[in-house]
């Protein structure tokens, strides 16, 4: 029996899961923070206090990459099929401990926990991925005038840093370490602060699977995360968070010249012309918003732009879609569909937005409004929003508000359309709905996105490159791409004669 089959309400099933260890684990073993210093996390949905983890500081930071970097050179010289097989051992315990760490996360940070099992999934299958690539970091041969061989050798960076977001914390720290060590690097991971829990969970139950020094977690707040970004031995820096994130990073990299690997926010665009599947479109359109995450993903369509012909008729279908499907509820219950902010801060902005889009001139059609009933009043829980009336020149139409709010434009001319479309600051995804393929591939090649979908949204696809044009991020993930990023090229000529 699973935790999932264990009764639907599994709230008292939380503290048995959560992590003993609340340290910092680097060179194979648990530390405590050389400051002493601490932070507590508490449950967004009840505000039930989960316990203490430690903060790193410079110190702890230089003590876990001087641990990286020893264990580097015998990494990178570790046979690359080896390090495969050790990928697919961390992946088979992702699955086997899929329902406790979709628990802990559930209460941590708020996502529902049934859906939060999903993650176990997909991160199981990046780590198994990523192995399989293992053999594919190949040089070429290049032909040369003087008649001497030149080729060219894929190698590792050294000590990587990846930094991950708190919307879904266990699948990024595990998913997110299958590239760069695949590659041959060492790895250290900097949990959310707002949700650390489950990634210290999760290296409870890899302890001991990897050589020491190999890979390696600090928890800690933004001085941590830029500790590690400013360290003259740390050679890249891979971050999943907002677009002022990425920045910070980029400007601590800058001084080591450091190679960055950035995925950013979005404020993405779903198109819907008059021939679409309306049914089908309505679907895809509460879909791709993400309300079970409470629309806490970069990749949200959260800006949905209906022909005039067909707008009333398809935002009346999404209202009634979205009222049935996304209540709000505890997430650790397996009945819940829609979950908690993150943070207070989270929920201010969220409502903010809200405020200020019907100041402009928005006409709330479905939401709106803090969830106040008895089970969820101590929660940072917004009712799915939905803002009809909404012109490309609102602020909630600008920019990313990582809270469950879709913004609905009507638009008639399709030039006008997609100066709307890409006169943004981001370009990360966009979604797009008609039945003719002439007009699909038309869109697709007009909107300024890195990932695109053609009647679909939200899925993402092992192997398909994801990424973002503009502000929404440098480098692409989930692929082979991924992989190659964290590698150098060192071309070798010999001279034969």
């Amino acid at each position: 029996m699973t935790i999932l089959d264990q009764g639907p309400d599994l709230s008292a099933r939380v503290a048995g899961v959560l992590p003993r260890q609340r340290g910092l684990y680097y060179g194979g073993a648990w530390h405590a923070p050389r400051s002493g210093a601490h932070a507590r996390s508490r449950s967004p949905a009840t505000q039930e206090d989960l316990g203490s983890y430690a903060l790193a500081g410079a110190e702890d930071v230089d003590a876990a990459v001087a641990a990286a970097a020893a264990a580097w050179p015998a990494w990178r010289d570790t046979p690359a099929l080896a390090r495969a097989d050790l990928l697919r051992r961390m992946a088979a315990i992702v699955r086997e401990h899929a329902g406790e760490l979709a628990l802990i996360d559930a209460a941590d940070c708020g996502n529902p926990v049934r859906q939060m099992v999903d993650d176990a999934v997909f991160a199981a299958t990046q780590l198994e991925y990523f192995a399989g690539l293992a053999l594919e970091l190949k040089g070429e041969t290049i032909p040369t005038a003087n008649g001497s061989l030149d080729y060219t050798l894929r190698e590792p960076l050294g000590v990587v840093a990846r930094i991950i977001p708190f919307n879904h914390p266990f699948m990024f720290a595990a998913g997110k370490v299958a590239a760069p060590l695949a590659a041959g690097n060492t790895v250290i991971l900097k949990p959310p602060e707002q949700a650390p829990l489950s990634t210290l969970r999760l290296f409870e139950r890899i302890e001991g699977l990897f050589p020491r020094g190999v890979l390696n977690c600090l928890t800690g707040d933004r001085s941590t995360g830029a500790a590690l970004v400013a360290h003259p031995d740390v050679a890249a820096v891979a971050l999943i968070g907002s677009v002022n994130a990425g920045r910070a990073v980029m400007r601590g990299a800058a001084d080591g010249l450091k190679k960055v690997l950035l995925e950013l926010g979005g404020k993405n665009a779903m198109l819907v012309y008059p021939d679409a599947d309306l049914e089908k479109a309505a679907l895809g359109a509460v879909r791709g918003m993400n309300f079970t995450w409470c629309g806490q993903s970069c990749g949200s369509t959260s800006r949905l732009f209906l022909h005039e012909s067909v707008h009333d008729e398809v935002l009346a279908r999404i209202v009634d879609l979205t009222g049935s499907l996304h209540r709000p509820g505890l997430p650790t219950d397996t009945r819940t569909t829609m979950g908690a902010l993150v943070s207070r801060e989270q929920l201010d902005k969220t409502l903010d937005f809200i405020a200020s889009a019907q100041q402009e001139g928005a006409v709330l059609a479905h939401g709106g409004h803090r969830c106040d009933t008895d089970a969820l009043r101590h929660g940072y829980f917004v009712e799915p929003t939905i803002l009809a009336n909404v012109t490309p020149d609102m602020r909630v139409a600008r920019e990313e508000v990582f809270g469950p709010v879709l913004a609905v434009l009507k638009w008639s001319d399709e030039d006008a359309l997609f100066r709307a479309v890409n006169g943004v600051d981001y370009g990360l995804t966009a979604s797009i709905w008609t039945s003719s393929l002439r007009t699909a591939h038309l869109a697709a090649a007009r909107v300024q996105a890195g990932y695109v979908w053609i009647n679909g949204s939200s899925a993402h696809f092992t192997g398909a490159p994801f990424g973002g044009y503009k502000r929404s991020g440098i480098g692409r993930e989930e692929c082979k791409d991924e992989l190659l990023e964290f590698t150098q090229i060192k071309n070798v000529n010999v001279t034969l004669d």
